[in-house]
């Protein structure tokens, strides 16, 4: 089966408006073919479409006013829109959640609550917020379709994803229940892309902007590129665009990419789009007799160890486990 490489990438902008020509003048240089921007912090009216427009890119977002927003780019081409927000959660009005098909790939863009102060309720909406996320991933990761879960999960997920654990400790970002659930949606077989590529490498995608963090390469890495069983095996190469970050007012995360071969497209974008279940109403149905599995057991040591790894990609060997990253003199 014949394949094309993307480039597929997520940026956290922090405003998109102030950033704009930092995210135009990335655009040209890198010339991603996938990107999901976090953070806009504009109003449906005032994002600027006909920028992102003459610089190439088809695009489709979800904005709110001061806060959060997410929007979806293609290189050359128009996002074919499948939903926004997730499912179970139509209550919820903020902006954090856009899924569309594009260049062969159904993307979701992400902006997960970053939940502090905690404890207290906007941690406790953060993982009420992961919990559908997990949900909503399970219905994905099998598919026949190559997918991508990326954006800003704010969560690090082990202590080798930040300069300086200890100091963070209590922070939302590191808490044992936000990992948990980082971990449980790895489990489902979703390959964590930077892990899978820089192995024991410390490499973040945050900086602060307090005591020269940046300078010093005091970062943690918070933004992800998750992809499901279809796509894994075409995974090349992953990265960081630090450039960005050491811009004049730039925003306090830097864009970060995968190059990825996509087998060719089982279905065109708007059967794919069609082809990506929905929340689907619960039917009481009747218990059907037991059937006796005739597939043989697995010991439970080794099935504990296949749900927490993730799963391995044909191009990309399996990264050993990271060490922890040496501290910076304060």
């Amino acid at each position: 089966m014949s394949a094309t490489t993307r480039k597929i990438a997520t940026f956290n902008v922090n405003g998109i408006t102030s950033r704009l020509p930092h995210l135009l003048e990335w655009l040209q240089r890198e010339q991603p073919d996938i990107v999901g921007l976090q953070e806009l912090k504009a109003t449906q009216d005032a994002f600027p479409e006909q920028a992102i427009r003459d610089a190439g890119y088809g695009v489709i977002w979800q904005g709110e006013k001061s806060w959060n927003g997410v929007a979806l780019l293609a290189r050359g081409a128009d996002p074919v829109e499948i939903r926004r927000g997730l499912p179970w959660d139509r209550g919820d009005t903020q902006s954090r959640y856009l899924e569309a098909a594009i260049h062969g790939v159904v993307v979701a863009c992400l902006y997960l609550p970053n939940g502090n102060p905690q404890p207290g309720p906007k941690f406790d909406y953060k993982l009420a917020w992961f919990q559908r996320l997990i949900r909503h991933a399970r219905t994905l990761v099998d598919l026949p379709h190559p997918i991508a879960l990326i954006g800003d999960f704010n969560v690090v997920p082990t202590d080798a994803d930040i300069y300086d654990p200890k100091g963070w400790r209590k922070d939302a970002l590191l808490q044992p229940e936000s990992r948990q659930a980082y971990q449980t949606l790895l489990g489902q077989g979703w390959t964590d892309s930077l892990l899978a590529v820089h192995g024991e490498t410390p490499i973040y995608t945050f900086w602060d902007y307090f005591r020269r963090h940046f300078a010093r390469d005091r970062g943690l890495r918070i933004d992800h590129l998750l992809l499901n069983r279809t796509l894994a095996p075409g995974l090349q190469d992953a990265g960081v665009d630090k450039w960005v970050r050491a811009l004049e007012k730039a925003s306090d995360h830097a864009p970060t990419w995968i190059s990825v071969r996509v087998p060719e497209a089982v279905a065109e974008p708007a059967a794919q789009a069609k082809a990506v279940p929905g929340p689907r109403k619960r039917a009481v149905a009747k218990a059907s007799p037991a059937r006796k599995s005739t597939t043989k057991k697995t010991p439970k040591t080794a099935a504990k160890k296949a749900a927490t790894r993730p799963a391995a990609s044909k191009s990309i060997a399996p990264a050993k486990p990271r060490k922890l990253a040496k501290k910076s003199a304060k």
